[in-house]
C-alpha cells in the first residue's frame, strides 16, 4: 500500500495543496490518477447507510463515494454495499465517513490515503 500524507496549511484549501502535492510527487511514486483527479471532498449528509436503512439492515462504518456522494457500509458490514456500488458503477474512490477518520480509498487502483 502506498501512504499519502497531506499536510494542511491554512494559505492552501485542502484541494489545491493536494493537488500540488500531487503534481510535485508524481514523477518520485506512482501516484493513482483517480485520487489525483478530486477537486473537493464529498462528505456525508447523514451518518447512516442509505441502502442498509431501506432494508433495515445495520452496517459497522460507513464510506462516501468521492463520484456521487452517496454513503453506504463497508467491507466488515452484513451487505457491503459500498463495494456493491463500485462493481456496480465503477466509481472508484471513497473517503472514510468516521468521525474522526481522514482517508481516501481508491479500489481500482487498491491506494490508501490519507489526509489531514
Amino acid at each position: 500500500m502506498f501512504l499519502l500524507k497531506i499536510l494542511k496549511q491554512n494559505k492552501f484549501s485542502l484541494v489545491s495543496l493536494f493537488v500540488k502535492f500531487y503534481i510535485c510527487h508524481m514523477s518520485q511514486e506512482s501516484v493513482c490518477e483517480h485520487i489525483g483527479n478530486i477537486k473537493e471532498l464529498k462528505q456525508s449528509k447523514d451518518y447512516k447507510c442509505e441502502e442498509c436503512v431501506k432494508t433495515g439492515s445495520t452496517w459497522m462504518h460507513l464510506r462516501t463515494c468521492q463520484t456521487c456522494g452517496v454513503t453506504l457500509c463497508c467491507d466488515q458490514s452484513p451487505n457491503k454495499h459500498m463495494t456493491q456500488h463500485f462493481h456496480k458503477t465503477g466509481h472508484p474512490v471513497v473517503i472514510s465517513s468516521e468521525p474522526g477518520e481522514k482517508w481516501l480509498w481508491c479500489y481500482t487502483d487498491q491506494l490508501f490515503a490519507e489526509y489531514d
